[in-house]
């Protein structure tokens, strides 16, 4: 299919444009900022090359106004519309943008992933690189010398790491650096 990228321009991690999953592959994308129309740029790319499909990577932070515009495409232009991104910041707030795709969504569909406990992880803490909670701040953080963990709601709560989760920083660090 062809399918159509976008992902945020604030998260230059890799470089500005480009999506890189877990294992390693990546794609060029359209990034975009909260004042981009993406309904006009779906249209537009829709007429010169035709689309069939679009995924927005860290929906996250896409605006309410963005997830409107979502809407638009997959009920307006009959183009489906994934889109992958964390429901709530370290703090445990939710994303504007992800307030709206759980409410104005047709299909959720949950990737899981698991605790150190063995509880299904639905929270993320924010670590520096001496393996300390982060509590405070901006909700948005990307890059830099810290990591994100997934954990449960009461390793969230306890703010708790294991052994392993400290190992897993140490490489995270190292790659970093």
């Amino acid at each position: 299919m062809r399918t159509l990228l976008f992902t945020p321009a604030i998260d230059n991690r890799y470089r500005c444009g480009l999506i890189v999953s877990r294992i390693g592959l990546q794609a060029e994308a359209i990034p975009f900022s909260e004042y981009d129309d993406l309904l006009t740029q779906v249209k537009q790319q829709a007429e010169d090359v035709g689309v069939q499909c679009v995924l927005v990577d860290e929906a996250q932070f896409l605006t309410k106004s963005q997830v409107s515009q979502l809407t638009e495409i997959v009920d307006s232009l009959n183009i489906p519309v994934l889109a992958y991104g964390l429901r709530s910041d370290y703090r445990g707030e939710p994303f504007i943008g992800s307030q709206y795709l759980l409410t104005w969504a047709d299909e959720l569909i949950e990737l899981k992933t698991v605790c150190h406990c063995g509880r299904k992880a639905m929270m993320n803490l924010r670590v520096n690189e001496f393996g300390e909670v982060i509590r405070e701040g901006s909700p948005i953080h990307i890059g830099g010398n810290e990591s994100f963990i997934s954990v449960c709601r009461r390793h969230f709560k306890a703010g708790e790491l294991t052994e392993a989760d400290h190992l897993s920083l140490d490489r995270t660090m190292d790659q970093v650096s």
